[in-house]
């Protein structure tokens, strides 16, 4: 339960564990006070009755009073005392004078109609009126803490939306001098202080893959330049000058797309960009490429981004198919949807996630001829996702399957 929900049934509870204990005490005070009241009036009566029948003082008459004679059995019956003497509806008090003729019993009465009446107008008051005055305590309770914790909720929601794409972006500040604002200046300060090491990790790669260029292209001259009693030891290396490029480049793009720099977009035929990128010579000419695709699906983007995408995807494949390589276009819930299946050893499902990490290369797929430098793939997931898309691994009963989903342009027509 939230702490909204807890506080709620928090108050709510004890106020109610409160108000049956005053209650509780009300009845018996209550009760208590009309019983005493019914007594003495009954008892007054009794007085008064035993004043009428005295016999006047010229009479030679003497008499006094007895103690009150109390009684809780019932009409009639003997009573020990302590309590009054109670009839149907009444309270009876007994008293006995002594005159000259002997003792004289008078007896004086009280209705308890007055105490009842009493007693069920207050029943009638708190038997509605606790669980009311519980709903509303509830409710107060309920907006008073929905209000407090209100910045509370601005907080979470927009610190959810910030990613590490969207530093920039700060939880919203009330203009109050209590906890809540000091969390949301903390908050504030430790996504500057975020984003100052994100930018300052950004430049360092875009820096340090700038500055691997020139010496890389150097290096590949001066061994494409070699001597000819050389050119096996030169074809090596250029093997590893062309590795080390590409990952350089890898690292160029990775910088760019983690600092959301803006791209030039134009309208995309991506069948037919699929379909250049898919057929285009590959380092494996046994494996084969087959293609399906739906054509005039067109989409708004980088054409060299969305290239960089199918390729990574396609030479992705291609590294771990066995036979063949199926690439197909689609379109699923009015978006473009691109699978590319191959029939190789599949990712393990604890893998699905973990494919798109940088740097990330399964066991079988770590060998220097036939692993890749582990960027592919999480370039290819920025891209998609640059493009308001998404790249994720489809299940499948064998090899595996990657689909990526673009955004349709909604009003191709004025291609």
């Amino acid at each position: 339960m939230g702490v909204r929900l807890r506080t709620t049934l928090t108050a709510t509870v004890a106020v109610a564990v409160a108000l049956c204990l005053a209650s509780f005490a009300l009845f018996l005070a209550l009760d208590s006070s009309l019983a005493a009241s019914t007594r003495q009036v009954a008892a007054q009566d009794a007085r008064a009755k035993a004043g009428s029948v005295a016999a006047p003082p010229d009479a030679g008459v003497t008499y006094r009073d007895k103690p009150l004679k109390y009684g809780s059995k019932g009409d009639g019956e003997g009573y020990g005392d302590g309590m009054p003497k109670m009839r149907e509806g009444k309270v009876v008090v007994q008293e006995v004078i002594e005159t000259s003729e002997g003792p004289v019993t008078v007896t004086g009465t009280a209705s308890t109609a007055p105490a009842r009446a009493a007693m069920t107008t207050l029943k009638q008051v708190l038997l509605p009126g606790v669980p009311a005055l519980l709903a509303l305590v509830a409710l107060f309770t309920w907006l008073s803490v929905g209000r407090v914790l209100r910045p509370v909720s601005a907080i979470r929601a927009k610190l959810a939306d910030i990613t590490a794409h969207d530093l920039h972006e700060r939880v919203p500040q009330p203009g109050t001098r209590d906890e809540i604002a000091a969390l949301a200046r903390t908050v504030n300060a430790t996504l500057d202080r975020l984003r100052g090491a994100v930018d300052a990790h950004r430049q360092f790669v875009a820096d340090a893959a700038h500055e691997l260029r020139s010496p890389m292209a150097v290096l590949r001259t001066r061994l494409e330049l070699a001597a000819p009693e050389d050119k096996q030891l030169a074809a090596d290396a250029l093997d590893d000058v062309e590795r080390l490029q590409s990952l350089t480049a890898d690292l160029l793009l990775l910088a760019r797309l983690d600092a959301r720099e803006p791209q030039r977009t134009t309208i995309v035929d991506l069948a037919q960009l699929v379909a250049e990128e898919a057929t285009r010579r590959r380092p494996r000419p046994h494996v084969r490429v087959r293609l399906d695709l739906t054509p005039d699906l067109i989409v708004d983007g980088s054409p060299d981004r969305l290239r960089r995408l199918v390729a990574n995807l396609v030479d992705n494949a291609v590294r771990h198919a066995t036979t063949t390589v199926d690439v197909t276009l689609t379109t699923h819930a009015g978006q473009a949807a691109l699978d590319v299946t191959d029939d190789g050893p599949g990712i393990p499902p604890h893998h699905h996630t973990t494919v798109f990490d940088r740097f990330t290369r399964l066991d079988h797929a770590r060998t220097r001829d036939t692993g890749g430098s582990g960027l592919g793939l999480p370039i290819a997931r920025d891209i998609a996702q640059a493009h308001d898309g998404t790249l994720r691994v489809v299940a499948t009963a064998t090899g595996a399957r990657l689909r990526a989903v673009l955004p349709l342009l909604s009003d191709p027509a004025h291609t």
